[in-house]
């Protein structure tokens, strides 16, 4: 796995590669866990970050919800990488497929987490395919807000310091998905 399927280049500068891969192994400055609002990790894409991370990602998401309340979709937390080779965790709240208004709950984590990184100072970011697994948003659906998320976001934050977006996927029908979008 690890094998770039797709680049692009958009127009404000920055590259958008789809990967197929497991998320917790990718180095760079952060990587997007698709979490819930009390930042409990025990499935999906989550439950990997805190297993491949160690206790200090579970740890360090107690004493923010703790301190800061529960995380909304439009606000995500972030935390160390633990033992990952990603130096910082955004953990964004994707939407649950039935719960209403799942389109603008998707783009509003997806941005949310590129301006947590800009205000963090990354220039690289992944992201899983939030809500698609556990909280049954459709992949095809999906893909089309992620990939319209990220190119607005780029276009409204001209001066954003994120250069490098990647969106690892794990399994082949989400890939398949993100390759179509």
């Amino acid at each position: 796995m690890n094998a770039v399927l797709q680049a692009c280049n958009l127009s404000t500068g920055q590259t958008v590669e789809i990967v197929q891969d497991d998320i917790t192994t990718g180095e760079g400055d952060a990587i997007v866990n698709a979490a819930n609002e009390h930042l409990q990790h025990g499935g999906g894409v989550a439950w990997a970050i805190s297993k491949h991370g160690g206790p200090t990602i579970q740890q360090e998401s107690d004493e923010w919800v703790r301190t800061k309340g529960t995380v909304s979709h439009a606000h995500p937390a972030w935390t160390s990488g633990g033992l990952l080779p990603a130096k910082t965790v955004i953990h964004a709240v994707g939407p649950v497929w039935g719960d209403g208004n799942e389109d603008a709950k998707l783009s509003a984590a997806v941005t949310g987490s590129l301006r947590v990184a800009d205000e963090l100072d990354l220039q690289s970011i992944a992201f899983p395919a939030i809500s698609t697994g556990i909280f049954g948003f459709p992949k095809e659906r999906a893909a089309k807000i992620i990939l319209g998320a990220i190119e607005a976001y780029f276009e409204e934050n001209t001066s954003s310091g994120v250069k490098i977006i990647k969106l690892v996927l794990f399994d082949q029908a989400t890939v398949n998905a993100f390759l179509q979008a």
